[in-house]
């Protein structure tokens, strides 16, 4: 469906989970490790998703791919929200991060739900 090598949003959200890995090795060092794995399950999920929306069969996989990608990084943003406010880890810059991830991700899915209602009207 998309092209993996020009996309913007999987670069952002590789990026991510890298610095989601390295965050997880520290909480690990804390013995945080129930917060370090639901962290790192959610915050690599994002771009993984991403990868398998572009590599979709269809508009509807794509669309439901982004969305899952969307949900996680919902997810990822409280676990980020529980480290700081508990001061467990800073985690403004993380929490940025995927801020941006996610509007991309919203953005994408607006455009991809109107292309299919125009695509719907268009067929009637």
């Amino acid at each position: 469906m998309g092209n993996r090598e020009d996309s913007i949003v999987l670069r952002k959200a590789f990026d991510f989970a890298i610095k989601i890995v390295e965050v997880n090795r520290t909480l690990n060092l804390k013995k945080e490790f129930v917060l370090s794995n639901q962290l790192l399950r959610s915050g690599t999920s994002v771009g993984a998703n991403i990868n398998e929306a572009l590599s979709g069969v269809s508009k509807r996989d794509f669309q439901h791919k982004m969305g899952i990608a969307f949900k996680e990084a919902n997810e990822t943003e409280y676990w980020l929200k529980l480290l700081k406010y508990s001061n467990t880890l800073e985690t403004d810059l993380l929490i940025e991060d995927v801020a941006e991830i996610r509007r991309i991700l919203a953005a994408i899915l607006v455009t991809t739900k109107s292309n299919q209602q125009r695509t719907q009207t268009n067929n009637n």
